[in-house]
């Protein structure tokens, strides 16, 4: 079995190795997993999966602080950030699951009377019974590994299903600490297993007819991909893609705030969000002080080693990411936008550092929506800013992207920000601030090339289960 080193971001230098599943690992694991899900874990009450996945929390909560420097190591977000969102955050949804899988698997409906087509009557009753689908194939990005991997595992167990978890290449050692903690948490096996390795390993998941639902994070080019290749075996897919989405910025907004929201979409983990909103539609009275705002925050931003706690942001996960967001950048100037800050690589810094992929945050101001700037998923920290003139515009701009994800408005009219928010097509829409974090009890997911079904919430742990209506004739 080949093996596979896993950077650290912030220097470049190898963090470890993992192994590559193979052919055989790939039959072990989907083989292990159609037993559990047809087998004793299928049939488990929803009780019984609830105390486990307490079990499983109360392992992984034990070791926060390993956890942290395990995310912080391989993702290279800041130790700041990463301490809510990539770890305090991630246990919050898993503790929401725990809770969520004592849901009751049937729903008792009241008796109702009918007529049979002879005209006799008869009293029957029914139940509804949300059954398991089986197996599920779980592929996750690189960005927020621990979080996204409790996502997918979190419903998909709690609803009964038995899960194969392959992570980003990049991001692996996340989910092997999920994997080692429900290990001791005794959880049954065939229930969870990780798959560590590239595309292939997860062309072999997506195309076995042993999995029952494909669930994937990632981009939207890959997710068509995964769509075609379960089409012919009408396999349930739930996608979660990418986003370009807008923050309008209306004449009446509170500049400041709605610079530091502007600013959290190029600083927040280097722009590596797919939720981030990476269009600035600012109304023409108000762009001026908007921009001047916004380049001041910037200005202030400390880029460099992600484990030091004053850091605000830090490296791409790769070079490759880095040079992605270069060739966007260069391709806009060409066009003709300005920069209102950055559009550079971070010099200065320590040489341990030289190895990891550091790019300025950015902004870049007269963009038109029809660029690729515009209108294509960069993943990294670049922001665009488009003058609107009023409400309309600002809509419709905001609405002419092929994604529809996210979306902010900031205003001092509340009644009127509300509005906007109703007119955006996209699956979330935040109002003046926030809370903009990924709650677990509220779904989430997007329109368009953004995805197809929802993460969170019931409706997030109804995509886990398939409905069985049971009926029967009263005595």
């Amino acid at each position: 079995m080949s093996v596979e080193s896993i950077l650290d971001p912030a220097t470049g230098e190898v963090l470890g190795s993992v192994p590559n599943a193979g052919p055989a690992e790939v039959e072990a694991a989907l083989t292990a997993a159609r037993a559990a899900a047809d087998g004793a874990w299928g049939r488990e009450t929803p009780r019984g999966r609830s105390a486990l996945l307490y079990r499983l929390f109360a392992e992984l909560a034990a070791k926060r602080d390993d956890l942290l420097d395990l995310v912080v190591s391989e993702t290279g977000c800041p130790v700041a950030l990463a301490r809510t969102q990539q770890v305090a955050l991630p246990l919050q949804h898993l503790e929401y699951w725990a809770e969520a899988a004592a849901r009751p698997a049937l729903d008792p409906r009241p008796p109702v009377t009918t007529r049979r087509p002879d005209g006799s009557g008869v009293v029957g009753n029914w139940v509804v019974r949300r059954a398991p689908y089986g197996v599920v194939a779980a592929i996750t990005p690189y960005n927020f590994p621990l979080l996204e991997n409790v996502m997918k595992l979190g419903p998909a167990l709690a609803a009964g299903n038995a899960v194969v978890l392959k992570p980003s290449p990049w991001t692996p050692y996340s989910a092997l600490a999920i994997a080692e903690a429900a290990q001791r948490a005794d959880l049954p096996p065939g229930v969870l297993t990780v798959l560590t390795g590239g595309a292939d390993v997860g062309v072999a998941l997506t195309t076995d007819p042993r999995v029952d639902l494909i669930s994937f994070t990632g981009s939207d080019a890959v997710g068509a991909q995964i769509l075609a290749a379960a089409a012919p075996r009408l396999t349930k897919v739930v996608l979660e893609l990418g986003g370009k989405s807008a923050l309008i910025v209306r004449a009446d907004a509170d500049l400041d705030l709605a610079a530091r929201v502007g600013a959290a979409s190029v600083t927040t983990h280097a722009g590596q969000g797919c939720a981030l909103t990476t269009r600035h539609l600012v109304h023409v009275d108000v762009r001026t002080a908007y921009l001047e705002r916004l380049a001041a925050l910037l200005d202030r931003a400390v880029v460099g080693d992600p484990r030091a706690e004053s850091t605000t942001v830090g490296p791409l996960i790769r070079s490759s990411a880095r040079d992605r967001v270069e060739s966007y950048v260069a391709g806009a100037l060409e066009r003709g936008a300005t920069v209102v800050s950055g559009a550079a690589r971070v010099t200065g810094l320590p040489a341990r550092l030289s190895g990891g992929a550091y790019y300025r945050p950015t902004v870049l101001a007269d963009v038109e929506n029809s660029w690729p700037v515009a209108q294509e998923e960069i993943f990294g920290p670049v922001a665009v800013v488009i003058e609107v003139r009023d409400d309309d515009e600002a809509v419709a701009v905001a609405n002419d992207s092929p994604y529809g994800l996210a979306g902010h408005v900031v205003s001092r009219d509340t009644a009127a920000a509300m509005d906007l928010a109703t007119r955006l097509r996209t699956g979330s829409v935040d109002l003046n601030g926030g809370p903009g974090w990924t709650n677990p009890g509220v779904p989430f997911g997007g329109w368009k090339r953004s995805g197809l079904g929802r993460e969170n919430g019931p409706e997030g742990l109804d995509e886990y289960t398939l409905l069985q209506t049971i009926k029967y004739a009263a005595r």
